[in-house]
């Protein structure tokens, strides 16, 4: 079951499309990556997995269009459980999943930074894992890959799962995470919901012991014998957790718990334990779940729209972070929107669009100061990540994505209402606001269908520092948009950008004015 392994280098495009960024967690034969299309400037999970030798003689379409179908399957059964799958293909030797930018921390890097978890916070993500797998199991579907690497934990406490439809897509028994394979996934034998039901023990196994119930052994081969073979490493620090992992870590799947007997014991674990007060996480809704797909897919292109691609280590990828951020930012010194400061700014740079449509001419606003006042009709909203702005009174956070380095994006909104404002944050923001929407941002939303820049890039001061003004249109589900993005620096390497997104059609709308006006007269950074 020798695998392949595909080399690339940072700089290189995964399909031509794909730019990876940084490492987000590593396992046995799996590498998922930070990363975003270079086309529309979307963050991005990049999974790569060395694919059996052999594999490559049975077929791209079979394999990339079961992790295709399984995806798009589960999405719906469970659409904000899932990360959807944006693309699947065969490259040098490898299957290269992409799917949405799914907003937490892979498990296995939570194990790894923070040791074993206590018995309440291991019992909620074994819920959510639980449920799931039980949406799965009644669709007839089994993960057969699930690992602590194909798990993301998001700050509230929600599961983000990928990895649906790599089992059964090469004739190899287990692609990833071997130690997390089921005896009879070992043995190459035919599997079922049991054998997740497994995989779902050696996860909290892994959780409550600091350690997985079968070490990887360096070679797949290796590991599957020892899992199929050696009895397990009897549980110390389980504590009330310990029959239910061992009842479903049985050798014989027939023997294993059920699913409603696991519910029931990880229940009984929260509402017994010193947590228990804490309100359960919602389960998924297998029925009605489709309409909520469309919503939810909808929100993703507007996210994307208003986002920006988050950056990794590298400093290359900090300044795209930056870059993208920058073209989500509003506002000057004043509160009058889509206007250029009275002060005497550098003069645009970076070229000419065409002359139509154009920005709207220059005015002169009135200062404002950070807070403030905050106007009829919006409510103040104060980030837990350091800041606050004024949001029309039905508005909500849509989405929340961050990465490594203390970078975030934080997406505004309203069921029903196109527009969005975005408020992202960078730790390494390259030194030169302008270039950054030029160099960086620009070419990649030029190889967007459909874009076409706004005048030129606008140098220009945000209370004092300094900032850029770049507008541009896009498509977004066939439909026209408009963007007016302003970031500035907050001096060593940080940055705040914040990116308004309307119909185009609109774009002209008193309410859009004022709302825009709002958000820059009320934006207030923290410490970030």
């Amino acid at each position: 079951m020798a695998m392949g392994r595909a080399h690339v280098s940072g700089h290189d495009l995964v399909a031509g499309r794909y730019r990876l960024f940084e490492v987000v967690h590593r396992e046995t034969n799996r590498v998922c990556w930070s990363g975003e299309d270079a086309g529309t400037g979307r963050p991005c999970l990049v999974a790569q997995v060395g694919l059996p030798r052999d594999a490559a003689d049975e077929g791209t379409r079979r394999v990339t269009g079961r992790v295709v179908r399984a995806g798009e399957t589960m999405r719906t059964l469970c659409p904000d459980r899932v990360a959807a799958v944006v693309d699947a293909v065969v490259e040098h030797g490898a299957l290269w999943t992409v799917t949405e930018w799914a907003g937490g921390t892979p498990l296995g890097e939570l194990l790894a930074e923070q040791g074993a978890f206590d018995h309440a916070r291991a019992a909620r993500v074994g819920l959510e894992l639980l449920d799931v797998l039980e949406a799965a199991h009644e669709r007839g579907i089994t993960h057969g890959e699930l690992s602590p690497g194909q798990v993301f934990v998001r700050e509230e406490g929600a599961v983000v799962v990928t990895g649906f439809g790599l089992a059964g897509a090469t004739l190899a028994p287990r692609l990833t995470a071997p130690s997390y394979a089921a005896p009879e996934q070992a043995r190459d034998e035919r599997i079922g919901p049991a054998a997740d039901l497994w995989t779902l023990g050696a996860i909290l196994y892994a959780m409550v012991e600091g350690r997985p119930a079968f070490r990887d052994r360096g070679r797949p081969e290796a590991t599957l014998k020892g899992v199929d073979r050696l009895p397990l490493r009897t549980p110390l620090r389980a504590g009330p957790l310990t029959e239910v992992v061992q009842g479903l870590l049985r050798g014989n799947s027939r023997e294993r718990l059920s699913r409603p007997a696991v519910r029931e014991a990880l229940l009984r674990v929260l509402s017994e334990g010193p947590e228990a007060a804490a309100p359960p996480v919602p389960r998924p809704r297998p029925d009605g779940a489709r309409a909520g797909v469309r919503r939810t897919g909808r929100r993703w292109s507007r996210r994307a729209l208003a986002g920006t691609a988050l950056a990794g280590v590298t400093v290359t990828a900090a300044v795209l972070a930056a870059t993208h951020a920058l073209p989500g930012t509003g506002g000057d010194t004043g509160t009058g929107a889509r206007q250029r400061p009275s002060s005497p700014v550098a003069p645009p740079t970076g070229g000419t669009a065409p002359s139509s449509p154009a920005p709207r001419p220059s005015a002169t606003p009135s200062p404002s100061e950070p807070g403030a006042a905050v106007p009829a009709g919006f409510r103040r909203y104060e980030a837990p990540e350091g800041f606050s702005v004024a949001l029309p009174e039905n508005w909500a956070r849509l989405d929340t994505s961050r990465a490594p380095g203390g970078a975030y994006r934080v997406v505004f909104g309203a069921p029903g209402d196109p527009r969005t404002l975005a408020v992202t944050h960078s730790e390494r923001a390259g030194a030169d606001p302008v270039a950054v929407w030029r160099d960086d941002v620009e070419p990649g939303l030029e190889r967007a269908g459909g874009y076409r820049r706004v005048g030129g890039i606008r140098a220009t001061t945000y209370r004092g520092r300094e900032a850029a003004d770049m507008e541009w249109l896009a498509r977004d589900d066939g439909v026209r948009v408009r963007t007016f993005g302003r970031g500035f620096l907050l001096g060593g390497g940080r940055s705040f950008s914040l990116r308004w997104t309307t119909p185009a059609a609109e774009w002209d709308d008193a309410a859009n004015d004022r709302a825009l006006a709002a958000f820059l007269a009320t934006f207030r950074e923290g410490t970030g």
